[in-house]
């Protein structure tokens, strides 16, 4: 949990998981055996029941609305469990963060970012504006970084990535256009 888990959201404390797993066991979603230890506390081993196998997958490969911020973890973790997933069903969660994307750029890229202060206390406003003019530029160029998903999805539709499980027999709609990033298109935006 330390290590692998450590991307995907920010720290858990192990009271959260166990809280979690007793809810998941009240639910029935999980199980476990004691695994005895001498000289040390029991071990419980979670496996995860056929109602638990539903609830998770109905979760990482049901709709997708992906989150005003791009760097909020829920696309990534599912990305994570990608194993659980036909490609058709990645492609689906690619293009809606695609799209989503696109569309937060093309409505927000530009907007008038001015604030007028007007504060009581000492108040720096030239030095204000200059970092968060860079904030907004190492955002936008994060956010331009999405390229790499265009480039994912290649890869998913030619094959060049593919599984061999029984997710694998699923074919993906290529009936779908690839969504592709617009590039900025107002001229005094210099982000690269």
């Amino acid at each position: 949990m330390d290590t692998h888990g450590r991307f995907l959201r920010s720290y858990t404390q192990m009271s959260q998981v166990y809280r979690s797993l007793t809810a998941m066991t009240k639910r029935g979603w999980v199980t476990y055996s004691a695994e005895v230890r001498p000289g040390a506390q029991d071990a419980k081993i979670f496996s995860v029941t056929a109602e638990g196998a539903t609830v998770f997958l109905d979760s990482l490969t049901g709709p997708y609305e992906p989150p005003t911020r791009f760097e909020d973890p829920e696309f990534g973790a599912r990305v994570a469990f990608t194993g659980f997933m036909s490609v058709a069903q990645l492609l689906t969660l690619i293009d809606t963060e695609l799209r989503a994307r696109q569309r937060q750029v093309a409505r927000f890229r530009f907007r008038d970012r001015h604030i007028d202060y007007q504060p009581t206390i000492p108040f720096d406003a030239a030095l204000s504006d200059a970092v968060s003019e860079r904030m907004h530029q190492f955002g936008a160029m994060a956010i331009d970084d999405m390229d790499k998903l265009i480039t994912l999805r290649t890869w998913l539709m030619s094959g060049e990535l593919s599984g061999t499980g029984p997710a694998a027999d699923r074919k993906p709609d290529l009936a779908q256009p690839a969504p592709s990033t617009p590039a900025p298109t107002h001229p005094e935006e210099q982000l690269r």
